[in-house]
């Protein structure tokens, strides 16, 4: 029997309306109005496409937003000053800076400049620190998504080897200290892969769950996965497809075809993974509101 194919763009519309819900109480109650800055350096189609769906999504869930277009020769020293002035603007609860940036730019030191109450990607060390001790607040935005299809969809994580492949700094680390934590909808013991790992395929079968995050399109084979794996396909990669008309088409870090029937269940791409990111960065931005005014949802 093919796997259950994981409906993200379902899970996340419910995530959406409970941010919506908590967007109005929070008004109605505190007179507060959410609001995310998004700053953008530079004019990637991707990036820029992407800017405008998060400014879009705000609008249908009540919380204002405003963008930041700044050309792409911005010295670092500018952007700062604008990450500076959006920390002491009341009207933003969040602030968001999308990567990547242009390569003079050098992105640590702005992601570090960004007050830690208002880091909506959960990325400043301050967010990373709090959520490896135990005491998350404000998480990365992908591995939140990754953890809410798990619940949402009946594959609690709690007591299961869960397989990562991928250590980066925006999904794979912060993802294993989610799922690590002894905390419910957690409790898994954790195998972090990389480039460094021996026989990965070893190890990858041995996953009940395995969430593939390598960045490079197609990476998991159908050898790599044991019958009633439930797997989680981060990537978004663009592969050439002369029979579509914008000439490309999106697959996962995941051979989607060749795992369908051996797995229980899979996300696809798209429709997968990459809703989530957007509806985990609305509730991070609503929770980061009521923070700042220590409240908590």
């Amino acid at each position: 029997m093919p796997a259950k194919i994981i409906d993200g763009t379902a899970i996340a519309k419910d995530i959406r309306s409970e941010v919506a819900s908590s967007a109005a109480e929070l008004y109605s109650i505190h007179n507060v109005k959410s609001g995310l800055a998004a700053v953008l350096v530079g004019d990637d189609p991707a990036s820029t496409i992407y800017v405008r769906n998060k400014g879009r999504a705000c609008e249908e869930v009540g919380i204002y937003s405003e963008t930041f277009n700044l050309k792409y020769d911005t010295s670092q020293k500018e952007i700062l000053s604008l990450v500076d002035n959006l920390n002491h603007d009341p009207k933003f609860s969040g602030i968001l800076v999308q990567l990547p940036l242009p390569e003079h730019i050098q992105e640590g030191e702005i992601t570090r400049a960004i007050e830690p109450s208002k880091d909506v990607d959960g990325l400043h060390p301050t967010n990373l620190g709090l959520l490896l001790s135990g005491e998350p607040r404000l998480i990365p935005c992908t591995p939140a998504g990754v953890q809410q299809i798990l619940l949402r969809s009946g594959y609690d994580p709690s007591g299961k080897h869960v397989v990562i492949c991928g250590r980066s700094n925006i999904v794979g680390k912060p993802l294993s200290a989610i799922l690590g934590q002894k905390k419910v909808g957690a409790n898994a013991t954790v195998t972090l892969c990389h480039t460094g790992t021996m026989d990965l395929p070893t190890i990858t079968r041995q996953a009940d769950i395995l969430i593939a995050a390598t960045g490079r399109p197609n990476t998991i084979t159908a050898d790599m996965v044991k019958p009633g794996v439930v797997i989680v396909d981060v990537g978004v990669n663009r592969i050439s497809d002369s029979t579509r008309q914008r000439g490309y088409r999106l697959v996962g870090d995941v051979q989607f075809d060749e795992v369908l029937d051996i797995a229980e269940a899979i996300t696809p791409v798209p429709g997968g993974v990459g809703p989530m990111t957007i509806a985990m960065l609305l509730h991070n931005t609503i929770k980061a509101a009521y923070l700042n005014i220590n409240q908590t949802i």
